[in-house]
């Protein structure tokens, strides 16, 4: 930048005080016009703001619109084929394979297109349990991206540690590098890449900072495995006996919402490692969906939209007043907030606890409006489900999405982010849930009375209390019924939440309409599942739904 302006940006004279000896030589990149190294918050607040990235809005934060890459780009995520792990990777729809001589190519450009510029390095961690951390390094061309970095990942304030500082796998996201599908043979000009050869990813041509953190979690969830860690797309949280409870679940099912509880700790929002010690965060912040946010449901992570450190992803607000807008959604429904985790009052500092969970609960946006909104699951039950993945994809989250939300069967609620097959996750989930005696239960977040645009969409405060019945043991001590479909137990009744809630069922006009669509949930269930029943145990698939006898 200061080749075209002439003069210093604000951190210009301290942009290599805390470098590692361990230079951007080493990642190919050269003749480069300066490195901003390890810059901490408020410095990065100063120079995107004079690079002109965002605005800053009332409260403080730092708000930014990341154009047309409003969400991930979920097809266009490729990884290398090459001898040493192609044997190990699911090939498929998410995992897309790229030659080693295309991605040379890209990265060469990449190197080149990189030469006489800035750029922003932050050298981190993901993972809190420093026996699994992985050391990344994650290298910028927006002052802002290098912020969300510092947000959500596990900083260095050790100076000789940042100096010696060797990352193990190092990530580079430009927005404006655009990749060539006649050259690359991509899908379109952006594109994640990784080579877990080279140990090296690469984002190109999106802007959107959800990327940089999936692509990390992506990476981690390849890796941990490997070390018998069950990597998992997953909030966490822990109550006063230790007692650890998991929220799997797709963006927009409520796994953010429903682990931000006061009255119980936080470990994280997004992305866990379940090892032999216990459960711990690979992030050290959370990126909320923060569209209609609540005060009164959600006031922990509403507060956080008005604090300076926080950035606003493609939130509306008044150019005059600084106000931001959360119910505006005319540049998407995918609104997001990056904070640093201990902006949420109950995070635990350490981001991990020596202790396993004792609940396990699936979250699921059943836009059909046809399932029970909680139901206890046996061990098999449970593999059946955490496989499948069942929900709603909502609005938004992924780039191509329309408002109605669609039906998607993803892998172990995250299969965009699984590069194993999914029976390696499954198998962890199973040796960990049966040593841990962990119940595990089926949450649903989605529509009542009605499919989306007829129904409504159930109470967050009525989940909240079936969540803290079962969290609490307080559903040990109910009847419980057995789903003529799926076999599951749903309880009758629940404190402080109206029995007509559990047999969804009432809530619909015709009875008829309601077993007819049910039905059709359980026969897509059932087609789903042949995708992976040959490699799954009889008493497994046996542990899924049927269809209504007629």
């Amino acid at each position: 930048m200061t080749k075209y302006l002439k003069f210093d940006t604000p951190a210009m004279k301290h942009a290599g005080d805390l470098a590692s000896d361990y230079g951007l030589s080493n990642h190919g990149l050269e003749h480069l016009d300066k490195v901003f190294w390890n810059l901490p918050s408020s410095a990065l607040y100063e120079e995107a703001v004079f690079r002109g990235e965002g605005k800053m809005v009332e409260g403080g934060p730092f708000l930014v619109n990341t154009g047309k890459w409003t969400a991930r780009a979920a097809n266009d995520k490729y990884f290398v084929r090459e001898p040493s792990t192609e044997e190990q990777i699911d090939w498929g729809e998410y995992n897309r394979p790229m030659s080693p001589d295309k991605f040379n190519g890209v990265l060469a450009r990449l190197q080149a297109f990189f030469q006489g510029e800035e750029l922003f390095v932050q050298d981190v961690y993901a993972g809190a349990d420093p026996r699994y951390h992985v050391p990344f390094r994650i290298i910028t061309d927006k002052a802002w991206q290098s912020l969300f970095v510092r947000n959500m990942f596990h900083t260095i304030n050790n100076r000789d540690e940042l100096r010696q500082f060797v990352p193990e796998f190092t990530l580079i996201s430009s927005p404006s590098f655009k990749l060539d599908p006649r050259v690359d043979g991509t899908l379109s000009s952006t594109g994640i890449i990784v080579d877990f050869s080279k140990k090296i990813a690469v984002i190109a041509n999106s802007s959107y900072a959800g990327e940089v953190k999936k692509t990390a979690f992506t990476i981690m969830n390849f890796l941990k495995p490997l070390q018998d860690v069950m990597a998992m797309h997953c909030s966490a949280n822990v109550g006063k006996k230790k007692d650890v409870a998991l929220f799997f679940g797709l963006s927009g099912t409520g796994k953010t919402t429903l682990s931000a509880d006061p009255t119980r700790s936080l470990i994280g929002d997004d992305e866990h490692g379940w090892s032999d010690y216990g459960v711990f965060n690979f992030e050290a912040g959370c990126y909320a969906k923060v569209i209609r946010l609540s005060a009164e449901h959600e006031p922990e992570i509403y507060d956080c939209t008005r604090r300076y450190g926080t950035i606003l992803e493609n939130v509306i607000f008044d150019m005059t007043t600084r106000k931001i807008d959360l119910d505006d959604e005319r540049l998407t429904e995918n609104t997001r907030a990056s904070y640093p985790l201990d902006f949420i009052p109950n995070a635990i500092p350490d981001k991990m606890v020596d202790a396993h969970p004792k609940n396990i609960i699936f979250l699921t946006a059943d836009a059909q409006g046809v399932l029970p909104p909680i139901a206890r699951l046996d061990l098999n039950q449970a593999i059946y489900h955490f496989i499948s993945g069942y929900t709603s994809k909502i609005a938004g989250t992924e780039l191509g999405l329309g408002i109605e939300p669609e039906i998607t069967f993803s892998a172990c609620f995250g299969a965009p982010f699984m590069v194993h097959h999914p029976f390696y996750y499954a198998n962890l989930l199973r040796k960990k849930a049966e040593k841990s005696g962990a119940r595990v239960w089926l949450v649903n977040t989605g529509w009542v009375g009605g499919k989306f645009g007829i129904g409504k969409r159930i109470s967050i405060r009525h989940t909240r209390n079936m969540l803290n019945a079962a969290l609490e043991g307080k559903l040990d001590k109910v009847e419980y019924r057995k789903d003529e479909l799926f076999g599951f137990e749903v309880p009758k009744n629940c404190p402080n939440v109206p029995e007509d809630v559990f047999e969804p069922s009432s809530a619909w006009g015709n009875k008829d309409e309601y077993w007819k669509k049910y039905d059709a949930l359980a026969s897509r269930y059932i087609e789903n599942f042949k995708l992976f029943a040959d490699g799954v145990p009889d008493e497994v698939v046996k542990a899924g739904p049927t269809r209504i006898k007629r």
